[in-house]
């Protein structure tokens, strides 16, 4: 059984016992997350796709840690003209897992 849940903007396939590092979420170590935003659903042949959501349908997961990614650089230069610009981003992250898939 797995699903298609919305977060952060992002679409994540997730499964019952899974880890996954998703945009950060409010909350600390310990604490359960439901999301109601599943997009599908599929249980053995059983396949159910939402209108943009499925009705009823909810992903319990727990959260794991609170953190931040790798750096990522990011460097802007014009030619001719001397403008060098080197900026870093560290995206926040919440690592959880996936405790329970309820249709």
């Amino acid at each position: 059984m797995y699903a298609v849940i919305k977060t952060g903007s992002k679409q994540h396939r997730v499964s019952e016992g899974e880890v996954l590092a998703v945009e950060k979420l409010d909350g600390e170590k310990g604490t359960e997350v439901v999301f109601e935003e599943v997009l599908m659903v599929s249980a053995d042949n059983d396949v159910k796709i939402g209108k943009p959501y499925v009705s009823g349908a909810k992903v319990f997961g727990e959260i794991l840690e609170q953190g931040k990614g790798q750096k990522i650089k990011v460097f802007r230069m014009k030619r001719r003209k001397g403008f060098r610009k080197k900026t870093g981003h560290r995206q926040e992250l919440t690592t959880m897992k996936i405790t329970k898939i309820a249709v």
